[in-house]
């Protein structure tokens, strides 16, 4: 919570103290177009560095400070619409507050995320990336050739082997990861058993063949990949 209060100090010591009255009825009058509408914006975000006194802080500062500009102009130009100009007041004065604790919180969350990615297996999220998209386009130009030389009257789910492809991969990764391989062996033995039917019914050698060599290149990029990361 302290950068919180730091940066409610400054917005306060920025919006009382260090604007007079003439920088605001100035700002009244010409709205937007109003210098010192500019010169109250810097001042905030000067004050906002001053208080933080942390160069690497300059983000949340200019965050805070964009948007302390756009809700002046709002309240610029919807002050005229209340009659109690007590609640345009209010109003102001409760969004920058939300603002200015909104960027307190991102920066704390900011710092935990940063802890988490720098204990972060990027090995593991690298072979996990690989066994997806990029192991099914590999796939994909390998088979490209065979693909044409197959002929089926069937009808699937548009993309279902890919993703198909993509869930086994993953389970192949898994059960490397923590050293299951007999489970592989299960993997495959039940994949084949699903396709077993189908292939009997067609009698389709190439078709057969086609299947085959797409399931070995599929868990070969998987046991592949997995070796990498465990090596």
């Amino acid at each position: 919570m302290l950068i919180f209060i730091k940066l409610v100090l400054a917005h306060l010591i920025g919006d009382f103290v260090l604007q007079p009255t003439r920088w605001v009825l100035h700002k009244q009058s010409n709205k937007i177009t109003s210098k010192f509408l500019y010169v109250h914006v810097l001042l905030h975000f000067a004050l906002y560095m001053l208080f933080l006194w942390d160069l690497s802080l300059w983000a949340i500062a200019l965050v805070v400070t964009v948007a302390h500009f756009g809700i002046d102009v709002l309240k610029l130009y919807t002050n005229t619409l209340f009659k109690n100009k007590s609640i345009p007041f209010f109003i102001d004065q409760l969004l920058h507050i939300l603002v200015i604790y909104s960027c307190a919180f991102y920066t704390d969350l900011y710092e935990h995320t940063l802890s988490l990615f720098e204990n972060l297996d990027w090995y593991l999220v690298t072979a996990i990336v690989f066994v997806t998209y990029p192991a099914a386009i590999i796939m994909g130009m390998i088979l490209e050739g065979m693909s044409n030389q197959i002929e089926t009257d069937h009808k699937s789910l548009p993309n279902a082997g890919k993703y198909i492809g993509i869930i086994e991969r993953l389970f192949v990764l898994i059960f490397i990861v923590i050293g299951r391989w007999e489970v592989i062996g299960l993997l495959i033995a039940a994949k084949s058993v699903f396709r077993f039917n189908d292939l009997k019914e067609r009698n389709n050698r190439k078709l057969t063949e086609y299947i085959l060599i797409g399931t070995l290149v599929s868990f070969g990029l998987a046991i592949l990949a997995g070796l990498l990361y465990i090596s």
